[in-house]
């Protein structure tokens, strides 16, 4: 049984500063085709949708859209502030690779 993907406190914390709920947007985490390894991800602040997974901490919700949900199970998102810059990532036990940019990978 795939476990579906787990939210850091720390990206629910970064959601409700930015004041994604009170705009009625969740954060949506998605994966596409293309990229330089096969896969990307797509994160944006988008509207929930019927058919949504969506996992809710401190007032906040991120949706993952039934497409996207097998190749997230057991990944973990999060939200990094490092030098380069402040960025949501995805920890992705099923990539088998990913390049340097943090958006690309394959399986």
């Amino acid at each position: 049984m795939q476990l579906p993907p787990k939210v850091t406190d720390r990206a629910f914390e970064r959601l409700s500063e930015i004041g994604a709920s009170a705009e009625g947007k969740a954060l949506r985490v998605a994966v596409e085709g293309g990229g330089c390894s096969g896969f990307q991800y797509e994160i944006k602040l988008d509207a929930p949708a019927e058919d949504d997974l969506v996992l809710e901490g401190r007032g906040e919700k991120v949706v993952v859209d039934s497409v996207s949900l097998p190749f997230l199970a057991d990944a973990v998102i999060d939200f990094s502030e490092e030098i380069i810059g402040a960025r949501f990532v995805i920890e992705n036990p099923n990539a088998a690779s990913s390049c340097g940019c943090g958006t690309s990978f394959s399986m």
